[in-house]
């Protein structure tokens, strides 16, 4: 069994969605990071950088029980314990590779200023907004010139695919998707595959992906203002 931490983010949706994909056993503890349960003691004991999403396997390597965080390193570490959705062929696997970096490093960081900046922001900042949009539409263009030619990310689903695709779900970038007729295919492609359907909807009866998180002063300090990873 699994024990997951989570919330129905971006960066959580992967990882239910791999989950769904390998059919492991899991159970999902929702960190709800509007409310600060990432600084809760509990927690911290399981990700001391306070982020979601986080797992536990009581059945990692050697049969001990094994903690691992960061979105991507959970991605790689279900692929290899599963020997999934990371093909082995040196082609296909490097090109997985390169794009859940892609993902990680440009995808996840730009569409979150973008989000950021265009949804939470307390005050509004013209040239953050214009900037940060402007990159979505550059990233979507790479990734739609690349899918004209290629079912998927890396010729075939893999990881990278289930990272990518909750970052691209079309609620906050600014950017029509349908724009994109390439990356428009693939999505919703990925979209009808019943194990993304279910990852998509962990968590849902407690915070709709996508939906606008009620933002306080307070949920806006405990998600973008405070530096410390412990309470006090």
């Amino acid at each position: 069994m699994i024990d997951l931490y989570t919330w129905p983010t971006p960066n959580g949706i992967k990882v239910h969605i791999m989950l769904e994909e390998c059919g492991l056993a899991y159970r999902a503890h929702g960190i709800d990071i509007a409310a600060g349960d990432q600084f809760e003691p509990e927690f911290l004991e399981v990700n001391p950088n306070n982020k979601i999403p986080a797992i536990v396997d009581d059945d990692g390597p050697g049969g001990r029980s094994y903690t691992i965080f960061e979105s991507g390193a959970i991605l790689f570490y279900l692929a290899e314990k599963t020997g999934k959705f990371f093909p082995i062929d040196p082609p296909h696997r490097h090109q997985t590779m390169q794009w859940l970096m892609f993902q990680m490093g440009g995808v996840g960081p730009m569409l979150g200023q973008a989000n950021f900046f265009r949804k939470y922001c307390p005050e509004h900042v013209p040239y953050a907004i214009d900037r940060y949009t402007r990159e979505v539409h550059r990233l979507y263009r790479v990734m739609n010139d690349h899918l004209a030619g290629h079912a998927y990310l890396a010729g075939v689903y893999t990881i990278a695919d289930m990272a990518v695709w909750p970052w691209v779900t079309p609620y906050f970038q600014g950017v029509e998707l349908e724009e994109f007729a390439h990356l428009a295919r693939w999505y919703h492609e990925v979209e009808e595959r019943p194990a993304v359907q279910r990852g998509f909807a962990v968590l849902s009866d407690r915070q709709t992906p996508g939906a606008e998180i009620e933002m306080d002063d307070a949920a806006r300090e405990r998600l973008y203002g405070r530096s410390q990873t412990h309470r006090g």
